[in-house]
Formats: structure tokens, C-alpha cells, sequence
């Protein structure tokens, strides 16, 4: 890459991040900079748009400043020629403007093929890297060559609940204190969550179009491009299903068919390429056998509500679909390991949380419990699998109830989602 080009863009970029605004606090910048110490370089990762640059602004407001780090944004349509063998001239320009520096912010590294050697090299050297990507597969399989046991991976999503009314200017409830204008006023806030998600950058806009347009780009950048693929017919549809079936099981043999192409394999690689954008995600049912989990239908869950919405058009019918799928996204955000679990009596729990290869948890979401039917199915499943599994204590997720319920000598606590959701204890 030229030289003279590469320096411009350095110097734009510095610009850019001086005047760049701090915006919401996210609630990962705790654990970032805590890491600010160690020689690891930081990963990253996530769906494009979810506001990484931003945390990494925040990163280096509160553990830096931003006169005494480098830093570099490689999605740049200027930076399409840059390869890992400009990676010297980049540091020698670096130092030219700025002077040595340690410290060194990448964002959206993916774009650079074998960027790791040039990280590897300087981490050698003790530099501190801080690195964002968008694309699980690519960073993963570099950072298993060359950085093993030299980084840590985080990933980041979008907004939180408790994120998403900071955004919207409101003070940080207390949920067990509410009066009772305050609790409408949050209910109306969580209204407004379960519809909009929590994409910053849509947010702040407003523009439906914005996630469609994302979702497009992810479509086309991040999968069909990347991966050479031909049939776009195929992908398209495949989206379309899973964002229109959010919360459902699925077959790979039945999607196979649906789709009309050769291959279950190719259906399980378009699938996979969707997980690796960080806009899907699957669960599977939990099972002693691990052959048993592999042949289980899967649940398919999307990383943000307004997106789905956006793409599917489908939240008036579905508003059930998207609280179960609020509660999947906020455990993988608390790092959980997540199951859905069927009974022996085929009774189905929609989270089973796994820690220390045994299932510790277990939560059900159900949007209405005023139906004595849907009550029971509800209820019966929790305590099918509580007995199975031999827990004492079970989670049930409601949009209003509070209650706690005795099965027999087990608890079932019943609570409103909205309130879960703030708990400041990162546990279910």
C-alpha cells in the first residue's frame, strides 16, 4: 500500500477518534480494563454495528488517553490494499506522528490477512494490543495459531436492558423499590426494548432501514463474499427462515429440502457462516450423550430483537418468540452455557444453564400465566425436570408475575422479566 496514502488515512482516523464521543457506558468496560495490566491482547468480537468502536473508545478513555495510544479502524474502503506486509510501514508512520507508543488499538481486524503475525512480533517486543472483530471463524482459527495462550476474548453485543435506558437518558431503577408510576414507566421503557433492540447506532437514528441495510451487509460482506458462495438464493432464504422462526426447533435434513440444494453439509456451513457474523446463534438440547446433543433438533435465537423485526416483519404475532429470545440473549451476554431441555413426558423447558459439565439451572419463559393451561404446561415441565435432574430451585420468567411457587418441596420463583433483567448479579 502506498505510503503517502496510508499516513492520510492515520491522521484522519486521529482525528476522528480525538473528537469521537464516549457515549453510553458500556457494562463490559469494567471487565476490559481490568485486563488493562495483563500482556494479553484483548479481543473484541461481535455483530458489525454493536458498538465495539465506541468500547474502545471508553477503553482507552479510562485506562489510557487518547494521545498516548495508536490506533487504527481497518473497515476503510481506503485500507483494501492493506496487507500484513504493510504492517511495518503502519508502525513506522505511527511513530513518525506520535512518537513511541505501547499501547495499540485495531478495530475490525478480520479484514487483514494474518494480522496475528504482525500482533505476535510486537507482543514480543511488549506492546499491548486491544483488537475488535466481526467474524468468530477468522479470528478464531488465527488466534489458535499464533497467539495461543497470549489473548482474551470477550464478546460484545448489543445494548443491555439496563445499557438501553441509560441510552435513553434514564436513571438506573431499583427494582425491588418501585413505586407504582416508576414500575409503569419501566414496563413501557421494556416495551420499547423488546421492539427496538439494542443496536446503538439504530437507536440513536431511528432508521428501520439502517438494520436492514446491516443486515444485508452482513449478508453479502461478512458471508457471500467472504465464502465464495454462489447461491445467494439459497443464503437469502435461509435467513429469512431462521429470523421468521426465531425460537423454534429446526432439522438440518428438513432444511435441506426446504431449501433445495445438494448438501446438508452446505446448509450446515451456511449456518455456521451466520453464527460466525455474530447475527445467529444455536442452542441445543441438553443430553448426558454428546452424540444425543449433536442429532437433537436445534433452536435458532438472533443476537438482537430489532433486527429480526426489522428483516421478519413478524413482532405483532410473535411477541412470546421475542422475550424468550431477550432471555437467550442475555445469557449468552452473562456468558452462559445454554441448553433447552425435554423431559422424559417429552415436556420442554426453554433454558437449561450448564456449569461444571452438569445442569445447575433452569428457567421457563412464558409471556402470559392467566391461562390455567398454559400455567400448568408450564409449571409441570419445570417440575419434571427439576426431578430429573434432582435441582430444588427453578426460574420462571413472566412479563408481570411475582410469586414463588412450592412443587412438592421445590421452589419455582416467578418473576417479571424486566426486573431480571437489571439484576446487578450475573447469575439466573
Amino acid at each position: 500500500m502506498e505510503k503517502g496514502l496510508l499516513k492520510e488515512v492515520v491522521l484522519d482516523q486521529k482525528q476522528w477518534l480525538l473528537s469521537m464521543q464516549s457515549g453510553t457506558l458500556r457494562d463490559k468496560l469494567s471487565e476490559i480494563t481490568g485486563h488493562s495490566s495483563l500482556p494479553h491482547c484483548i479481543i473484541l468480537s461481535g455483530i458489525r454495528r454493536s458498538g465495539k468502536s465506541t468500547l474502545l473508545t471508553q477503553t482507552i478513555d479510562h485506562a489510557y488517553s487518547r494521545d498516548e495510544v495508536y490506533f487504527l479502524n481497518f473497515d476503510d474502503e481506503r485500507l483494501l490494499t492493506f496487507t500484513v506486509e504493510d504492517f511495518p510501514v503502519l508502525h513506522e508512520i505511527f511513530m513518525e506522528l506520535f512518537g513511541e507508543r505501547k499501547v495499540i488499538f485495531f478495530d475490525e481486524i478480520q479484514n487483514v490477512e494474518k494480522w496475528e503475525l504482525f500482533v505476535r512480533r510486537m507482543q514480543d517486543r511488549g506492546h499491548k494490543f486491544f483488537i475488535t472483530g466481526s467474524n468468530a471463524s477468522l479470528l478464531s482459527s488465527e488466534l489458535g495459531t499464533r497467539l495461543t495462550g497470549r489473548n482474551l476474548s470477550l464478546e460484545v453485543f448489543p445494548f443491555s436492558f439496563s445499557e438501553f435506558l441509560q441510552f435513553r437518558g434514564e436513571k438506573l431503577p431499583v427494582p425491588d423499590s418501585l413505586l407504582p408510576a416508576e414500575r409503569a414507566r419501566l414496563k413501557a421503557r421494556f416495551n420499547e426494548y423488546l421492539l427496538q433492540g439494542g443496536m446503538p447506532e439504530f437507536l440513536k437514528y431511528g432508521d428501520p432501514a439502517a438494520l436492514k441495510r446491516l443486515y444485508e451487509d452482513i449478508i453479502y460482506r461478512d458471508i457471500a463474499a467472504r465464502h465464495e458462495i454462489r447461491d445467494i438464493r439459497a443464503l437469502r432464504e435461509l435467513g429469512l427462515y431462521f429470523f421468521s422462526t426465531m425460537g423454534n426447533l429446526f432439522n438440518f435434513n428438513r432444511l435441506k429440502g426446504f431449501l433445495g440444494v445438494g448438501s446438508v453439509n452446505t446448509v450446515k456451513s451456511y449456518t455456521q457462516h451466520f453464527e460466525d457474523a455474530f447475527l445467529l446463534f444455536t442452542v441445543k438440547g441438553f443430553s448426558s450423550s454428546l452424540k444425543h446433543q449433536f442429532i437433537t433438533p436445534r433452536k435458532i435465537y438472533c443476537v438482537d430483537n430489532g433486527i429480526n423485526n426489522a428483516v421478519s416483519f413478524r413482532f405483532s404475532k410473535d411477541r412470546g418468540r421475542f422475550v424468550e429470545n431477550i432471555v437467550a440473549v442475555e445469557l449468552k451476554r452473562r456468558g452462559k452455557e445454554i441448553y433447552y431441555y425435554r423431559t422424559a413426558k417429552n415436556r420442554e423447558v426453554d433454558f437449561a444453564i450448564r456449569e461444571a459439565e452438569r445442569i445447575t439451572a433452569l428457567i421457563q419463559v412464558s409471556t402470559d400465566m392467566s391461562k390455567s393451561t398454559t400455567r400448568e404446561r408450564e409449571i409441570l415441565a419445570l417440575s419434571d425436570a427439576m426431578d430429573e435432574i434432582k435441582l430444588k430451585h427453578a426460574l420462571l420468567l413472566t412479563e408481570d408475575e411475582e410469586t414463588t411457587l412450592t412443587l412438592d418441596r421445590k421452589l419455582v420463583t416467578v418473576k417479571p422479566l424486566y426486573r431480571w433483567l437489571l439484576e446487578k448479579e450475573k447469575r439466573s
